[in-house]
């Protein structure tokens, strides 16, 4: 197998994701074509410079539909002869896009791969695209499906996460996001959204309240409890399914849940000759891939399978491991990861994470990969992983080291 090297990885900022955001009036073909014309115009990158353009969307429709991949590539300076792929994983869409390249790379089907994604959820909501999970009923009810914040409260219960432990994680969050945009932990990456005349429309997570406190999230009230209680009661489907459970606790609110948010982020894959063609130095090795289906109906707890799966795969253990970046979805989702491996606070989403500075679905899973990489560089570590939970009970991960 051929090593495939990630040479570049940029993000956009994350604007709130409702009308008054400042990214409300960029579409999302416009935001995918600044990032790939930030990779193109960092890298050099002229003619059919890479195989293809992965990129990861959820709510494929609209101005989200029809192939956006292909559609982002005419939009940016990218070489009209660079096709382009759009796929649809949930939450891991931008991961997924990334291992898919990685591993064309690493099978000799290209030199060279750009993958992301996008998600603009103040301009394209979230579920519009329906869901058979969801609203057929011959599979729902197969299935036990609820609502992804119930998902996130069995967890709670289910584990033993109390609303304090949750809000303890959320603070957290935003005070290392805080710190890190203060520290210019992002600088490397961050990619200035500007409109059609050049000027900045914006150049930092929008999404973020630094001054979130413990009393603050303690007045906030639970969010999913009354789709759980009230007829016909989410609740009663879970405990159907989870009988063991006495009731369901509900923990989550907008506070210590990810953030509703645009944004998009790309990066640069290829094999060692690609690099050398065009004067590039890798950054780092992708290692190892890795994606696993899990419960659908707590459907929230893939990162732990996916990362056993991925460190037994490769012969790896957790200790191998310097840094992670989980997904905060919900904090229920890091609290029991971070439960299940034993595995310090210290190295895990040392910067904050989506609970602080949003969760743009398509973009996330790209996001987090670069996130990594440049702590990775910044506090001189080697091996880091990736992962996130996923949509009607699935886990993705991405294993980097650095060159």
């Amino acid at each position: 197998m051929t090593d495939a090297y990630i040479y570049d990885a940029v993000r956009t900022p994350r604007g709130k994701g409702r009308k008054d955001g400042a990214l409300h009036e960029v579409t999302s073909l416009r935001l995918s074509a600044q990032v790939l014309d930030a990779l193109a115009e960092r890298n050099n990158l002229d003619g059919h410079a890479v195989e293809d353009v992965i990129w990861g969307n959820v709510t494929q429709v609209g101005e989200q539909g029809g192939c956006l991949a292909r559609s982002a590539v005419l939009a940016s300076k990218l070489d009209e002869t660079i096709p382009g792929l759009s796929i649809n994983r949930f939450c891991a869409s931008g991961m997924e896009a990334v291992n898919l390249a990685a591993n064309q790379v690493r099978g000799g089907a290209g030199e060279a791969y750009i993958a992301g994604g996008v998600e603009m959820m103040g301009r394209v909501a979230m579920g519009s695209d329906g869901a058979a999970i969801a609203v057929d009923p011959s599979l729902a009810m197969k299935t036990y499906f609820v609502p992804q914040g119930i998902s996130a409260d069995i967890i709670a219960t289910e584990y033993g996460f109390s609303r304090d432990d949750a809000d303890a994680l959320a603070v957290e969050s935003q005070r290392r996001a805080a710190a890190a945009w203060k520290d210019n932990r992002f600088e490397k990456s961050i990619v200035t959204v500007r409109d059609v005349n050049g000027l900045p429309i914006l150049d930092h997570d929008e999404y973020m309240r630094p001054g979130t406190d413990m009393q603050a999230l303690g007045a906030l009230k639970a969010s999913f409890k009354d789709m759980g209680e009230m007829m016909p009661g989410f609740d009663k489907v879970a405990l159907l399914k989870y009988p063991h459970l006495e009731r369901i606790n509900h923990i989550h609110h907008a506070g210590n849940s990810s953030g509703i948010v645009d944004g998009s982020a790309g990066v640069l894959i290829g094999n060692k000759e690609f690099g050398e063609k065009h004067g590039l130095k890798p950054r780092a090795r992708i290692r190892a891939t890795a994606k696993i289906g899990t419960d659908p109906t707590i459907m929230l707890t893939g990162p732990v399978p996916v990362t056993q799966k991925i460190l037994a795969d490769h012969g790896m253990a957790i200790s191998d491991i310097d840094l992670f970046e989980v997904n905060e979805a919900f904090a229920s989702v890091v609290l029991r990861f971070m439960q299940a491996f034993d595995v310090d606070h210290d190295k895990v989403n040392v910067n904050g994470g989506s609970i602080a500075m949003g969760h743009p679905l398509g973009a996330t899973g790209a996001i987090i990969i670069g996130t990594l990489l440049d702590e990775l560089e910044r506090s001189d570590k080697e091996v880091g992983l990736a992962t996130l939970c996923i949509a009607s009970g699935m886990g993705a991960a991405t294993i980097i080291e650095r060159v």
